[in-house]
């Protein structure tokens, strides 16, 4: 299967990692599905998109914490006669306040986005990758997953955990399952979520173009667990060795 016969669909696709994810597979000649809540936003993303690189690009407006957002996605997904062969799961946001803090309300939405609707997506997209014996899904995690880090660490741990099993179990029938795993990232994440990173040093940050670069050269290579850059390699490795009170605390400053 060519690249150019290739569809991907990228949640988060106008901001951040799900940007640069979509500008680096329509370089590799990839059609394109770009999913977001900003309608106007995605339009300009997909123009851009399709002048600079002579791809299809479709967009579908949705908010994937709620039930209609989700059915729009998963509706497309399941898609026969246009099937999709590569699914990222970016789309997320963090919570700046102490658990305790937070409403249940904000917990509860913070769970949907990073575990719930991951899961769904992933139900809807297997069974036709798996009828076709082919198929890619790509979930963006965190390092916050190899910590203690409150509920987004652990959102983020059951989707590396989940994208290990799952890797293993499915990639003999043809589809493999990639957990990509940043450090900070110079995005619009902790902008977005209003978090502080005056205080990280300047070595921890990467760029999207290399995470984004890495993580997919570790998914065409079949890994289950993606951590781009050596310094984030060796830190996730001693996280083994710390203890929860030093994990915790290192997880306090930020993704």
């Amino acid at each position: 299967m060519s690249a150019s016969n290739r569809t991907a669909l990228i949640t988060g696709a106008t901001a951040g990692l799900g940007a640069e994810f979509a500008q680096q597979l329509a370089a590799a000649r990839n059609n394109l599905v770009l999913v977001a809540r900003d309608a106007a936003r995605l339009e300009a993303k997909a123009v851009r998109l399709r002048q600079d690189f002579a791809i299809e690009v479709e967009t579908i407006s949705a908010d994937l914490q709620s039930e209609e957002g989700i059915a729009l996605v998963v509706q497309r997904l399941k898609e026969v006669e246009s099937p999709v062969d590569i699914l990222v799961n970016n789309a997320g946001f963090g919570l700046t306040k102490s658990f305790e803090q937070n409403t249940v309300q904000e917990e509860s939405d913070h769970l949907q986005l990073l575990v719930a609707t991951p899961m769904l997506l992933m139900h809807a997209a297997l069974p036709g990758m798996l009828a076709r014996g082919r198929g890619q899904i790509i979930n963006v995690a965190s390092v916050a997953g190899f910590i203690p880090r409150a509920s987004y660490g652990a959102c983020k741990a059951w989707l590396i955990s989940f994208s290990r099993w799952a890797n293993v179990h499915y990639k003999n029938r043809g589809v493999s399952v990639t957990a990509v795993c940043p450090g900070f990232v110079h995005t619009e994440f902790h902008q977005r979520m209003g978090a502080t990173t005056s205080g990280i040093p300047q070595w921890m940050w990467l760029y999207p173009d290399r995470v984004v670069r890495e993580g997919l050269a570790d998914a065409n290579s079949g890994k289950s667990v993606s951590v781009p850059s050596k310094r984030y390699k060796a830190l996730t490795f001693l996280s083994k060795f710390s203890s929860d009170k030093f994990g915790a605390f290192a997880g306090t400053r930020g993704r």
